[in-house]
């Protein structure tokens, strides 16, 4: 059973940051898994790939957000850089030995659902119609090259 199960409240409408989101929920979910099986190992990698992983999606969102001339970005820059120092708190808790998984579990869980539900959903209408999918646009151009080679695939379920 999914940690964190994707429901229609979660989209934001931009098809490719909402794809993001959905990658980075199947990376929560396959911590939980790990977590589950036991396996510290695998618990570290996984951390590691979700923390990598949502580094880029915050990179790539606030650069969409800078060239829509978001008016807030830069608070969002810190929301995202205060995220970003608690898991490597977590990550450096968990490399000295401790059994952080559940609190990581938990910060996650919250942290995402909130962000998103309020202040991704705060940026939307600065941002949407800025990506093809939202123009209408499905020729493969710069945008969708240059999204893939940053973000590749979603890991499998």
């Amino acid at each position: 059973m999914a940690y964190i199960k994707w429901t229609s409240d979660l989209d934001t409408g931009i098809s490719v940051i909402d794809g993001q989101h959905r990658k980075i929920v199947d990376y929560i979910n396959m911590l939980n898994a790990a977590k589950e099986n036991g396996d510290k190992s695998v618990v570290a990698e996984v951390l590691e790939q979700l923390a990598d992983y949502t580094m880029s999606h915050f990179a790539f969102e606030e650069g969409l957000q800078e060239q829509a001339g978001y008016q807030y970005l830069q608070a969002h820059k810190r929301v995202h850089a205060i995220f970003i120092k608690k898991v490597a708190e977590y990550q450096s808790r968990m490399t000295n030995g401790e059994d952080v998984i559940d609190q990581v579990l938990a910060t996650l869980k919250r942290w995402l659902v909130n962000h998103i539900k309020n202040d991704d959903a705060d940026y939307v209408s600065a941002v949407r119609g800025m990506t093809p999918d939202n123009r209408g646009d499905k020729r493969r151009n710069w945008f969708t090259k240059r999204l893939r080679r940053l973000l590749g695939s979603p890991p499998a379920a």
